[in-house]
């Protein structure tokens, strides 16, 4: 069984060049938020800012625009209702966290999905929608990182009664459609066609809204500063739980915040290089 450990992730962590700048850590698009799901929006973009994207971009609303401003002040703005996604000038991209699935949200995502040229992040809506036009998995370029809790799986894949079934069913859809599959719960697991990832970080006080925006964030983010798919899902997947054990010194499993852990993101990030 594969474990994630700390020396483990500690060896795929790359060390940040002193003399880098903000465009050697690459440009992380998140098209997240819609009226009344804002916070989606808000907390994937702190935890792509927290886990060191060099620059970020969050695509939202207009009318939803002054909540990012206010709460994000380090990420820029794309407008919704633009036409034209400018999906090139971007390293990576997160999609779904609070999109909605609409026929206007089902028309980006498809549109998102035929443009890109990179991995992609899908999560939340983006899933939900996907498993209504299981088709569009087809069309996703290859090692996008799909991240479904057990439910969402399901939605997928069909109806499974175990979660040994579900990661087998995985790992034959990793394989069928070349992508990495983020099985979100007590024990996430990274999957891909050939091996099972198992997360040891993480405790109950991750089960609440939330806490997948915030994975979506973090994986986009790392997937921008150029690492492989599979170890952005991995780091992203680590850190959160790690982050989140931190949090315990401060708050219990039912007062803690997704904002707290994100806090935490550097407390983590400095145990993982002790």
């Amino acid at each position: 069984m594969n474990q994630l450990t700390n020396s483990y992730i500690k060896s795929c962590l790359k060390q940040r060049e002193a003399a880098s700048n903000k465009s050697d850590h690459g440009h992380t698009l998140i098209i997240a938020g819609r009226r009344g799901y804002m916070g989606a929006a808000v907390i994937a973009a702190k935890a792509a800012v927290r886990t060191g994207t060099g620059l970020l971009t969050v695509c939202v609303p207009t009318e939803e625009r002054f909540i990012l401003q206010t709460s994000v002040p380090e990420a820029m703005l794309f407008m919704r209702e633009e036409d034209h996604y400018p999906l090139d000038r971007f390293s990576a991209i997160g999609v779904g966290p609070g999109i909605g699935v609409d026929e206007v949200s089902e028309e980006m995502l498809v549109s998102v999905i035929i443009q890109s040229k990179i991995p992609l992040v899908l999560d939340a809506d983006a899933l939900t929608i996907i498993s209504k036009n299981k088709k569009l998995l087809s069309s996703v370029t290859e090692e996008t990182i799909i991240t479904p809790h057990t439910g969402e799986f399901d939605r997928l894949f069909g109806i499974h009664q175990t979660n040994e079934e579900r990661i087998m069913t995985a790992m034959n859809k990793a394989a069928e459609y070349q992508i990495v599959i983020v099985l979100k719960g007590s024990h996430t697991a990274i999957i891909t066609a050939e091996e099972v990832f198992y997360n040891t970080t993480g405790n109950a006080g991750l089960a609440k809204g939330g806490a997948g925006d915030a994975l979506t964030g973090a994986i986009t983010s790392f997937l921008a500063q150029g690492y492989s798919p599979l170890n952005a899902a991995k780091l992203g997947v680590y850190i959160n739980g790690l982050a989140a054990d931190i949090t315990l010194n401060e708050q219990s499993m039912e007062s803690m915040l997704i904002t707290d852990v994100i806090e935490n993101f550097g407390k983590a990030f400095e145990l993982i290089r002790v």
